[in-house]
């Protein structure tokens, strides 16, 4: 038989080897030094320091502001009107009288103007006469209220309150604003007449509250009260 499985041939060269992919290459960051870290620290506390300063100093700004436009309530000092530049305002407290408001020739009761504790009200850039008028210094228009609270009755008399202006001290009187209330007899419950208004006024203008009949206004100060702020 012939060996056809032998050849003279040489044999065929191996296969050479699969070259792998080479990977990413990775360079480290360069590491921040360690005094470089700290100044990074303090500049970032500083500015948080420095927000937290700024809002609280922001804070007390306007809690401040509030605290000096607010209109003061109930039982506060006295301001004077001189040196001080902010808008013309009365808060006026009533001021109860010293003894049963009569008339001593007829022993009737009396009428008249209300007066006013000039220990407990507030002025601004207004003035006050004879402790039941408030005179104006600035001219231009004012809003002006009165309420008046009566807390017993007269079956002759009506349960009324009046503003009246005068031109000056010397002035002629007249009724810029009118309110009433009514109570029932013998009735434990009080009422309250309530007017407000805006009027024109003119420098040394004055404004006082006139009642029909003094022994019948409850004096409580949150019960009776009258003032003006100019717009």
């Amino acid at each position: 038989m012939i060996n056809t499985y032998q050849t003279s041939l040489p044999p065929p060269p191996p296969v050479p080897p699969r070259l792998s992919r080479p990977g990413p290459v990775l360079i480290p960051a360069p590491a921040l030094s360690h005094s470089y870290s700290k100044s990074l620290i303090r500049f970032l506390v500083g500015l948080v320091l420095l927000h937290l300063l700024l809002s609280l100093g922001g804070f007390i700004y306007l809690y401040h502001t509030s605290r000096t436009e607010k209109l003061p309530t109930g039982k506060t000092a006295f301001l004077s009107s001189e040196g001080n530049s902010h808008k013309a305002m009365a808060r006026m407290i009533v001021k109860p009288p010293s003894h049963e408001p009569t008339d001593k020739l007829t022993g009737k009761p009396a009428l008249g103007y209300l007066q006013w504790n000039m220990g407990h009200s507030v002025l601004r850039n207004i003035n006050y006469y004879h402790t039941n008028w408030l005179t104006v210094l600035q001219p231009g228009d004012y809003y002006v209220y009165a309420r008046v609270t009566f807390s017993r009755w007269n079956p002759k008399l009506p349960l009324a309150c009046r503003v009246k202006l005068r031109s000056s001290e010397k002035g002629v009187e007249r009724d810029v604003m009118k309110a009433y209330c009514s109570l029932q007899a013998n009735s434990s419950s009080p009422c309250t007449a309530t007017q407000a208004e805006v009027i024109t006024l003119e420098a040394r203008s004055q404004l006082s509250v006139w009642v029909q009949d003094l022994s019948l206004v409850d004096y409580d100060e949150e019960a009776t009260t009258f003032g003006m702020y100019k717009l």
